[in-house]
């Protein structure tokens, strides 16, 4: 029963007049932007300021582009050098390979330097990205589903993914794949949810929301890379990437537990980012009670002000005020010495 097969696209780009408009590069933008908004929402309810995660994202997607390409040319290198191939296509970002092991390692040096200048701690800053991250793998994900690559073995399941090839001898033909896109897709999704419920129910902070992102991805991924019919390098019968993955998930377990036994709980809200309080003073009324009176007190009505009354008065104890001065006259005069 081939109904429910999902189509692939027939292509990954439509122009704007010369300008190429490519669905993967919006896949990834539209990504940047959920991990940008859903990170600042979470920074915020922690107690930093509004404007942190998008200055310190200012560096880490540039540098996490960076990473997430050097990765992919690495390790399938095959693709781009060597006889009949060109090296300038590893250049070519827009055709699909990011890897994300790459993108997350350089893009975490990228938010390093984004935190120092802000002051900010980099765990914290971790804790508050990381479904947001996930979030925008889901969507990432789905620019291979433009670009037709990255699909797993054929399958008979109704819910495999059509791929259209052109066989060496010319012929085009038309095969069932399991579409692991989709199926990471979901499972990152299900990691975002994941980690905003343990984040809240056991009060996550010191990088271990993060750590539990990292654990909940590598687990799924070890199972759709297995899925995955790509070419990759092999070590021992199991992916590069398998390996990747099975290496980082005991990382992040191990992290998660011993940081959660040195520093439960959450970071102090007023520790983790100095410019929340500018922004707060910044946004407070200038009209407000306190910025309202001046620095010797409220004017009277003759232009006086309060600073210029007796300390006694200006205590609201009794000194020498005209009231007072009448009623000392007013007892003279009822006893006369």
């Amino acid at each position: 029963m081939d109904i429910a097969y999902i189509p692939s696209p027939s292509r990954g780009v439509l122009y704007l007049g010369p300008i190429p408009l490519r669905a993967y590069a919006f896949c990834i933008i539209l990504g940047v932007v959920v991990a940008v908004w859903l990170g600042s929402k979470r920074w915020v309810a922690r107690g930093g300021g509004r404007h942190t995660v998008g200055d310190i994202a200012v560096w880490a997607v540039p540098f996490g582009l960076v990473g997430g390409r050097l990765y992919h040319v690495i390790t399938d290198h095959q693709l781009y050098f060597g006889e009949g191939k060109n090296p300038w296509n590893a250049l070519k970002i827009w055709e699909g390979g990011l890897g994300i092991w790459g993108a997350i390692a350089l893009g975490a040096v990228g938010a390093w330097i984004g935190a120092r200048r802000r002051g900010v701690p980099l765990p914290a800053y971790a804790d508050a990205i990381a479904p947001g991250i996930a979030l925008a793998q889901a969507l990432g994900r789905w620019g291979n589903w433009f670009n037709q690559e990255l699909y797993g073995r054929e399958t008979t399941l109704p819910w495999g993914l059509e791929i259209t090839k052109t066989l060496p001898n010319g012929e085009v033909v038309t095969t069932i794949h399991h579409p692991t896109f989709l199926y990471e897709s979901l499972w990152c999704v299900g990691v975002a949810a994941l980690v905003i419920w343990a984040d809240k129910r056991f009060t996550l902070g010191h990088g271990r929301a993060f750590a539990l992102y990292v654990a909940g991805y590598t687990a799924g991924r070890f199972w759709t890379e297995w899925l995955r019919i790509d070419e990759a390098h092999h070590i021992l019968g199991l992916r590069l990437n398998d390996w990747v993955a099975i290496l980082v998930f005991a990382a992040a377990v191990a992290y998660f537990v011993i940081v959660g036994k040195k520093r439960p709980g959450r970071e102090d809200p007023a520790s983790i980012d100095p410019m929340a309080r500018a922004e707060a003073a910044a946004d407070a009324p200038a009209d407000g009670p306190k910025d309202a009176l001046p620095k010797g007190g409220l004017p009277k009505a003759d232009g006086s002000e309060d600073g210029d009354l007796p300390k006694a008065e200006r205590d609201g104890k009794p000194g020498d005020g005209p009231a007072e001065k009448l009623d000392t006259l007013e007892k003279g005069a009822k006893n006369p010495a």
